[in-house]
Protein backbone atom coordinates (compact mmCIF):
# COMPACT_ATOMS: atom_id res chain seq x y z
CA UNK A 1 0.00 0.00 0.00
CA UNK A 2 1.19 3.52 -0.44
CA UNK A 3 0.98 6.03 2.13
CA UNK A 4 0.14 10.10 1.93
CA UNK A 5 3.64 11.82 2.33
CA UNK A 6 4.01 14.30 4.35
CA UNK A 7 4.69 17.62 3.34
CA UNK A 8 8.19 18.61 3.67
CA UNK A 9 6.96 22.00 5.66
CA UNK A 10 4.28 23.30 7.94
CA UNK A 11 0.91 24.40 6.78
CA UNK A 12 1.64 27.74 7.06
CA UNK A 13 5.22 28.11 5.32
CA UNK A 14 4.02 29.25 2.25
CA UNK A 15 2.00 32.15 3.18
CA UNK A 16 0.84 34.28 1.75
CA UNK A 17 1.50 32.40 -1.41
CA UNK A 18 -0.66 29.34 -0.28
CA UNK A 19 -2.48 29.48 2.71
CA UNK A 20 -2.51 26.78 5.47
CA UNK A 21 -6.25 26.35 5.08
CA UNK A 22 -5.50 25.58 1.22
CA UNK A 23 -2.79 22.86 2.06
CA UNK A 24 -4.82 21.18 4.49
CA UNK A 25 -8.08 21.04 2.31
CA UNK A 26 -5.19 19.87 -0.46
CA UNK A 27 -2.65 17.87 1.00
CA UNK A 28 -5.20 16.23 3.52
CA UNK A 29 -8.56 15.94 1.55
CA UNK A 30 -7.92 15.87 -2.50
CA UNK A 31 -4.22 14.09 -1.87
CA UNK A 32 -5.13 11.77 0.46
CA UNK A 33 -8.43 10.48 -1.67
CA UNK A 34 -6.45 9.78 -4.42
CA UNK A 35 -4.09 7.54 -2.27
CA UNK A 36 -6.60 5.77 -0.45
CA UNK A 37 -8.64 5.09 -3.82
CA UNK A 38 -5.62 3.84 -5.57
CA UNK A 39 -4.94 0.81 -2.52
CA UNK A 40 -8.61 -0.03 -2.79
CA UNK A 41 -8.12 -0.72 -6.60
CA UNK A 42 -4.52 -2.66 -6.63
CA UNK A 43 -3.89 -6.63 -6.23
CA UNK A 44 -3.15 -7.08 -2.48
CA UNK A 45 0.26 -7.22 -1.86
CA UNK A 46 1.38 -5.47 -5.28
CA UNK A 47 4.93 -3.92 -4.23
CA UNK A 48 5.58 -2.04 -7.43
CA UNK A 49 7.08 1.47 -7.49
CA UNK A 50 4.36 3.94 -8.26
CA UNK A 51 6.36 5.29 -10.97
CA UNK A 52 5.30 1.60 -12.61
CA UNK A 53 1.69 1.71 -11.49
CA UNK A 54 1.62 4.64 -14.03
CA UNK A 55 3.32 3.32 -17.10
CA UNK A 56 1.43 0.40 -16.95
CA UNK A 57 -1.82 1.43 -16.15
CA UNK A 58 -3.78 2.37 -19.63
CA UNK A 59 -6.29 4.82 -19.29
CA UNK A 60 -8.74 4.47 -16.50
CA UNK A 61 -9.35 5.04 -12.27
CA UNK A 62 -6.29 3.20 -11.65
CA UNK A 63 -3.77 5.50 -13.95
CA UNK A 64 -6.26 8.29 -12.72
CA UNK A 65 -5.42 8.04 -8.89
CA UNK A 66 -1.84 6.84 -9.38
CA UNK A 67 -0.90 10.02 -11.45
CA UNK A 68 -2.82 12.85 -9.27
CA UNK A 69 -1.20 10.95 -6.33
CA UNK A 70 2.32 10.96 -8.11
CA UNK A 71 1.76 14.97 -9.58
CA UNK A 72 0.51 15.84 -6.03
CA UNK A 73 3.66 14.50 -4.31
CA UNK A 74 6.06 16.26 -6.97
CA UNK A 75 4.23 19.35 -6.42
CA UNK A 76 4.87 19.66 -2.90
CA UNK A 77 8.68 19.24 -3.18
CA UNK A 78 8.49 21.58 -6.14
CA UNK A 79 7.56 24.00 -3.66
CA UNK A 80 10.01 25.54 -0.87
CA UNK A 81 9.30 28.75 1.41
CA UNK A 82 13.38 28.99 1.18
CA UNK A 83 13.87 31.00 -2.15
CA UNK A 84 16.62 29.41 -3.21
CA UNK A 85 17.89 30.63 -6.68
CA UNK A 86 19.14 28.30 -9.89
CA UNK A 87 21.81 26.69 -10.33
CA UNK A 88 24.68 27.59 -12.85
CA UNK A 89 23.85 25.04 -15.19
CA UNK A 90 20.17 25.06 -14.74
CA UNK A 91 20.33 29.20 -15.09
CA UNK A 92 22.15 28.64 -18.16
CA UNK A 93 19.71 26.28 -19.76
CA UNK A 94 17.26 28.55 -18.92
CA UNK A 95 19.25 31.59 -20.51
CA UNK A 96 19.08 29.41 -23.67
CA UNK A 97 16.03 28.19 -23.84
CA UNK A 98 13.90 31.54 -22.55
CA UNK A 99 16.34 34.29 -22.60
CA UNK A 100 16.14 34.68 -18.75
CA UNK A 101 14.01 33.56 -15.19
CA UNK A 102 11.65 36.84 -16.42
CA UNK A 103 11.04 35.07 -20.01
CA UNK A 104 10.71 31.85 -18.90
CA UNK A 105 8.10 32.95 -16.27
CA UNK A 106 6.27 34.59 -18.75
CA UNK A 107 6.63 31.12 -20.87
CA UNK A 108 5.39 29.24 -17.93
CA UNK A 109 2.22 31.35 -16.73
CA UNK A 110 1.21 31.90 -20.25
CA UNK A 111 1.01 27.96 -20.62
CA UNK A 112 -1.39 27.85 -17.42
CA UNK A 113 -3.20 30.41 -18.15
CA UNK A 114 -4.07 28.67 -21.57
CA UNK A 115 -4.31 25.54 -20.62
CA UNK A 116 -8.46 24.77 -21.13
CA UNK A 117 -9.58 23.00 -17.61
CA UNK A 118 -7.54 20.69 -15.08
CA UNK A 119 -4.65 19.86 -15.63
CA UNK A 120 -0.84 20.43 -14.78
CA UNK A 121 2.09 23.18 -15.32
CA UNK A 122 5.46 21.93 -15.90
CA UNK A 123 8.86 22.96 -16.43
CA UNK A 124 11.02 20.04 -17.45
CA UNK A 125 13.84 18.76 -19.89
CA UNK A 126 13.73 16.85 -23.07
CA UNK A 127 16.88 15.93 -25.20
CA UNK A 128 19.11 18.09 -22.81
CA UNK A 129 16.84 21.54 -23.67
CA UNK A 130 14.46 22.70 -21.21
CA UNK A 131 10.87 23.24 -22.26
CA UNK A 132 7.49 24.52 -20.68
CA UNK A 133 4.52 22.02 -21.31
CA UNK A 134 0.85 21.33 -19.60
CA UNK A 135 -0.94 18.04 -19.33
CA UNK A 136 -4.34 17.58 -18.98
CA UNK A 137 -6.23 16.34 -15.96
CA UNK A 138 -4.16 13.30 -14.51
CA UNK A 139 -1.79 12.99 -17.00
CA UNK A 140 2.26 13.92 -15.95
CA UNK A 141 5.70 13.17 -17.63
CA UNK A 142 5.94 9.62 -17.15
CA UNK A 143 3.55 8.98 -20.05
CA UNK A 144 6.50 10.85 -22.13
CA UNK A 145 9.56 9.31 -22.89
CA UNK A 146 12.71 11.19 -22.42
CA UNK A 147 11.17 13.81 -20.58
CA UNK A 148 11.96 14.78 -16.86
CA UNK A 149 9.94 17.42 -14.85
CA UNK A 150 12.00 20.11 -13.18
CA UNK A 151 8.77 22.04 -11.79
CA UNK A 152 5.38 21.91 -11.56
CA UNK A 153 2.18 23.44 -10.54
CA UNK A 154 -1.13 22.44 -10.29
CA UNK A 155 -4.14 24.00 -12.25
CA UNK A 156 -6.94 22.78 -10.99
CA UNK A 157 -9.22 24.65 -9.20
CA UNK A 158 -8.89 23.00 -5.55
CA UNK A 159 -5.23 24.15 -6.05
CA UNK A 160 -5.80 28.28 -5.74
CA UNK A 161 -9.72 28.76 -5.30
CA UNK A 162 -9.72 29.19 -1.41
CA UNK A 163 -6.83 31.70 -2.11
CA UNK A 164 -7.26 33.29 -5.62
CA UNK A 165 -10.64 32.57 -6.22
CA UNK A 166 -10.77 32.07 -10.10
CA UNK A 167 -7.77 34.03 -10.95
CA UNK A 168 -5.62 31.47 -12.23
CA UNK A 169 -3.32 33.71 -13.23
CA UNK A 170 -2.68 35.69 -10.21
CA UNK A 171 -2.06 32.22 -8.55
CA UNK A 172 0.38 31.03 -11.11
CA UNK A 173 2.28 34.57 -10.83
CA UNK A 174 2.34 34.53 -7.27
CA UNK A 175 3.74 31.01 -7.35
CA UNK A 176 6.58 31.46 -9.83
CA UNK A 177 8.25 34.46 -7.51
CA UNK A 178 8.09 32.90 -4.25
CA UNK A 179 8.03 29.06 -4.53
CA UNK A 180 9.84 27.36 -6.78
CA UNK A 181 12.46 24.75 -5.50
CA UNK A 182 15.15 25.48 -7.79
CA UNK A 183 17.14 23.38 -5.72
CA UNK A 184 14.91 19.87 -6.66
CA UNK A 185 14.95 21.66 -10.43
CA UNK A 186 18.98 22.01 -10.64
CA UNK A 187 18.82 18.32 -9.32
CA UNK A 188 16.45 16.79 -11.75
CA UNK A 189 18.33 18.59 -14.75
CA UNK A 190 21.39 16.81 -13.47
CA UNK A 191 19.72 13.51 -13.16
CA UNK A 192 18.69 13.66 -16.71
CA UNK A 193 22.34 13.69 -17.80
CA UNK A 194 22.49 10.62 -15.88
CA UNK A 195 24.17 12.55 -12.44
CA UNK A 196 22.26 11.18 -10.06
CA UNK A 197 18.54 9.53 -9.32
CA UNK A 198 15.26 11.76 -10.22
CA UNK A 199 13.15 11.70 -8.27
CA UNK A 200 10.63 9.21 -7.72
CA UNK A 201 7.56 8.19 -4.97
CA UNK A 202 8.13 6.90 -1.63
CA UNK A 203 8.11 3.34 -2.16
CA UNK A 204 5.01 1.41 -1.05
CA UNK A 205 4.63 -0.28 2.41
Amino acid sequence: MFKLPDLPYAYEALEPTVSADTLHFHHDKHHAAYVNALNGLLPEGDKRPLEAVIREAGPGKVFNNAAQAWNHAFFWDAMTPDKPAPGAELSAAIAEAFGDLAGLKDKFVAEGVGHFGSGWVWLAVEGGALKVLSTHDADDTLTKPGVTPLLVCDLWEHAYYLDYQNNRKGFLEAWFDALPNWSLADRQFAAAKGQGAVWAYPEPA
